[in-house]
């Protein structure tokens, strides 16, 4: 009986569209690592635009060295990676400028990231962009929107 009196509330984390572009499914991402869901599971993104924001507001936990993704925390302890194309780590950060550093806290919107679009595709890389929870643990499920996003586009609710 107590028990029920301290059932935990259930949480709704919601992530906006990180870009302007298009949703892309995650089992499509052309990296089996991303597509088969091995590192967590999320959601991606084609953009139209060299510009990533933050997707949800959190505490950023790394900045790769070379700027293709960045790591961040939120405050109810989800881990999101933010993977700009694929392959990219391979650029070595020619093409790819931040505006965050480790231990920054960010709100959902802020401006993290700038990216070479055209740079990308002339190196002949993707330029989707996967959004993934790292700590699937604690998550009972994930609802995804499908289609084309602006910056104010709700694209995922994560229910904890």
């Amino acid at each position: 009986m107590l028990g029920l009196l301290f059932k935990k509330k259930e949480k709704i984390v919601e992530f906006k569209s990180p870009i302007v572009g298009e949703v892309v499914a995650l089992t499509d991402v052309p990296d089996e690592v991303f597509a088969s869901k091995m590192v967590g599971d999320g959601i991606a993104f084609k953009p139209d635009e060299g510009a990533l924001f933050a997707p949800v507001s959190g505490r950023i936990v790394q900045v790769f060295p070379t700027k293709h993704a960045i790591g961040l925390e939120t405050k109810e302890g989800l881990e999101v990676l933010i993977h700009i194309g694929i392959n990219t780590v391979e650029m070595k950060g020619e093409g790819f400028r931040s505006f965050v550093c480790k231990n920054q806290w960010v709100e959902a919107g802020d401006k993290i990231m700038e990216f070479d679009l055209d740079l990308i595709e002339k190196s002949g890389r993707s330029t989707i962009i996967p959004v993934i929870i790292t700590n699937m643990d604690n998550v009972k499920s994930i609802e995804i929107h499908d289609g084309k996003v602006t910056l104010q586009t709700t694209v995922m609710k994560v229910k904890l």
